[in-house]
């Protein structure tokens, strides 16, 4: 009896090999070139060299060298104090203007630009704030670099690097500041807020003229202001010590209240930009 053999189908693919799939990772690829566009603009801009770098220069450099007093000690404590102040004086400027950009680009619509690309709205904010952390570099070097090769000025290796890294890190509030005006008012009323910003607390703060010339109440307003407390970040490591909590506390506080503006000023700026 003949057996009718069933008629052979297509053979069954064979399974392919598992493949592992790539975990899905954040890119900060587009965030870092975002930062070293924003750098180059900022470093090209004959505005930020002037205000930021070459004004403080020149201002320590007259300061410390018209009338120069006849005890060599006293003038070399008030080259350092001065140094110090002037690198704040200029990475205030630098930490203030970013501003001045955010308000141009919103005003270009650049910003609106910015949403079509892959960054999100909290890296285009953090690639500003990252930007004014690289920009304040030039003026705190500037300054100190002429202290040491101008004026002279002697400190141990970990007072130039503590003095350095403790001002880097006092420009947080301010760039918060700087963010809060460029994203909360235009570009006209941006450029004249951070200007008087910049020039008024840093009389105020004791960074053109030592607080002890101060009258008694202008000394005491002085001990509350951001910028007084930005330099004493420089000028304890001159003392052989560290910030006091005061200093840490004063400075803590303005940095919530910056935070706040600039949260505040983002979010009406993002629906109008």
């Amino acid at each position: 009896m003949n057996r009718r053999l069933a008629p052979l189908g297509p053979p069954e693919p064979l399974p392919l090999p598992a493949r592992a799939v790539p975990a899905p990772r954040a890119s900060f690829a587009p965030l870092l070139h975002y930062v070293r566009l924003e750098v180059r603009r900022t470093l090209r801009d004959a505005g930020y060299v002037i205000t930021s770098v070459a004004m403080p220069l020149a201002m320590y450099l007259l300061f410390t060298n018209l009338g120069v007093n006849d005890n060599a000690a006293d003038q070399a404590d008030y080259a350092r104090h001065a140094m110090v102040g002037m690198a704040a004086y200029g990475a205030l400027g630098a930490s203030l203007g970013i501003g001045t950009g955010v308000a141009d680009d919103k005003g270009r619509g650049w910003l609106r630009q910015l949403r079509v690309t892959p960054l999100t709205p909290l890296q285009v904010v953090a690639g500003r704030a990252l930007t004014a952390s690289v920009t304040v570099l030039p003026a705190l070097v500037a300054v100190l670099g002429a202290g040491a090769a101008v004026n002279g000025v002697r400190l141990d290796a970990w007072q130039w690097a503590a003095t350095g890294g403790l001002l880097w890190l006092g420009t947080i509030p301010f760039t918060l500041l700087g963010l809060g005006n460029g994203y909360g008012l235009t570009p006209q009323t941006t450029g004249v807020a951070s200007m008087a910003s910049m020039m008024g607390l840093s009389v105020i703060g004791g960074l053109w003229i030592p607080v002890d010339a101060f009258p008694r109440w202008l000394a005491a307003v002085s001990r509350w202001t951001p910028t007084r407390r930005f330099g004493d970040l420089g000028w304890s490591v001159l003392e052989h010590r560290g910030p006091g909590l005061g200093t840490v506390a004063v400075l803590g506080g303005w940095l919530l209240l910056f935070a706040g503006y600039a949260v505040v000023a983002y979010r009406r700026g993002a629906r109008t930009a």
